[in-house]
């Protein structure tokens, strides 16, 4: 890293210290931003990633999507497409030097905006691909993403200034080829826009069961087509996208609510407490109740313990 990369990347670290003093999720007032702080690495957590932009000030962190493994840090950035179901990890990450990032969301009607208006600035290569990139950071992106978090300090100018920021944060990101397929995303009719679909329905009905057939008819694929276009974007089979966003939901009310891991079950779409359990455990480690007793025994002592629902959620 350069000097003024270096430089850049320090004011970064200042912004964030400033606004989030203390290890957790810190909205912001900027709607779509928020930053994270941990003062130690943590366990491997389970959450899905919303479409966004998620930039590491300082420390590193390793996503897991299927059966591979992204790692960022601050000469790298991560984009998400749609929503994905992964596991992260942050693996670098201290009390002197704390783990900070940021998570910039936006949704496909931002991305084709800005495609519309700067048509040959956008390159695209393919028509789908991974709905999760790592790519390099660069000064001019490091720029934009400045420009944007230092209207935090003079609260009076977002409202204003904010989407201009965000426009060029976009554009910055679009102009990278690793992300072209971002492009594909947000325009109707391509098949990643058609994933892209599915995956939105899959996201709201994953209770319900899962027909690949009729999935297959709504995106004008065939079922073989789906699978693989499917797969080529989320890393997964629509049963495995459907099986991660179901437990992690089960996950989320057990720790949250006070009901038994059969209604959990139930109301997550298994129709059998026992394959819900085993199935369970395969992804967290532990049965339903030994799971959440865990956690809550580890909050009682003061141990660490994360969980998280995309880059933000709880960490305690």
């Amino acid at each position: 890293m350069d000097e003024r990369s270096v430089k850049r990347m320090g004011e970064l670290v200042r912004v964030i210290e400033r606004f989030a003093k203390q290890d957790g999720t810190h909205e912001t007032a900027i709607p779509a931003l928020r930053f994270i702080r941990a003062s130690r690495i943590s366990e491997p957590v389970y959450s899905v990633y919303e479409p966004s932009l998620c930039i590491v000030a300082q420390g590193s962190k390793v996503v897991m999507m299927g059966q591979e493994s992204y790692q960022y840090d601050p000469d790298s950035y991560l984009t998400a497409s749609v929503h994905l179901p992964i596991t992260g990890q942050i693996v670098e990450a201290s009390q002197e030097e704390p783990y900070l990032s940021l998570q910039l969301k936006f949704d496909m009607n931002q991305i084709l905006d800005v495609i519309q208006a700067s048509e040959h600035a956008v390159k695209t290569k393919r028509e789908t691909g991974r709905g999760l990139v790592i790519s390099r950071m660069n000064g001019t992106l490091h720029d934009a993403v400045l420009r944007l978090v230092k209207l935090l300090e003079a609260p009076q100018d977002i409202p204003v200034l904010a989407p201009y920021a965000i426009r060029e944060i976009i554009y910055r990101v679009l102009q990278d080829e690793q992300n072209a397929v971002l492009k594909q995303f947000a325009l109707i009719g391509s098949h990643a826009q058609r994933i892209a679909k599915v995956i939105e329905r899959l996201n709201r009905d994953f209770a319900l069961p899962l027909h690949v057939d009729e999935l297959a008819k709504e995106a004008r694929m065939s079922a073989s087509s789906l699978y693989n276009y499917f797969k080529e974007v989320t890393g997964m089979s629509p049963i495995q996208y459907q099986k991660q966003i179901r437990l992690q939901e089960a996950r989320r009310l057990l720790l949250s609510e006070t009901i038994e891991a059969a209604e959990a079950a139930f109301q997550v779409g298994y129709e059998s407490p026992s394959h819900f359990s085993r199935e369970y455990a395969r992804i967290f480690g532990l049965p339903p109740v030994r799971d959440i007793r865990r956690f809550r025994a580890a909050v009682l002592t003061g141990e660490t313990v994360s969980y998280v629902q995309g880059e933000q959620g709880l960490t305690q």
